[in-house]
């Protein structure tokens, strides 16, 4: 298997060959921060998501305990009325 000792191709896409030249350099180190951009917009979308998750989940729970002590209210009040 050749990699770029051997002078075969580069192992990975962000290898560089010993005759890159100052413009590829430039190009893809854009590149590189072009999909950083990305990467950061979609992490800042990612945290949003995950907030908005947590509170409808903490909602959902405060929901489940206020009907849970209104079963177990209703509950108790049957049993008090036929006299367990």
């Amino acid at each position: 298997e050749e990699g770029p000792l051997e002078g075969g191709p580069p192992d990975h896409s962000y290898s560089l060959s010993s005759g890159t030249t100052s413009e590829e350099l430039l190009r893809k180190l854009n590149e590189q921060r072009d999909i950083i951009a990305l990467l950061e917009v979609k992490m800042k979308e990612m945290k949003g998501s995950i907030r908005r998750l947590r509170l409808a989940e903490a909602q959902l729970r405060e929901e489940i305990r206020e009907k849970d002590r209104l079963l177990h209210a209703a509950s108790a009040g049957t049993r008090k009325r036929r006299g367990l």
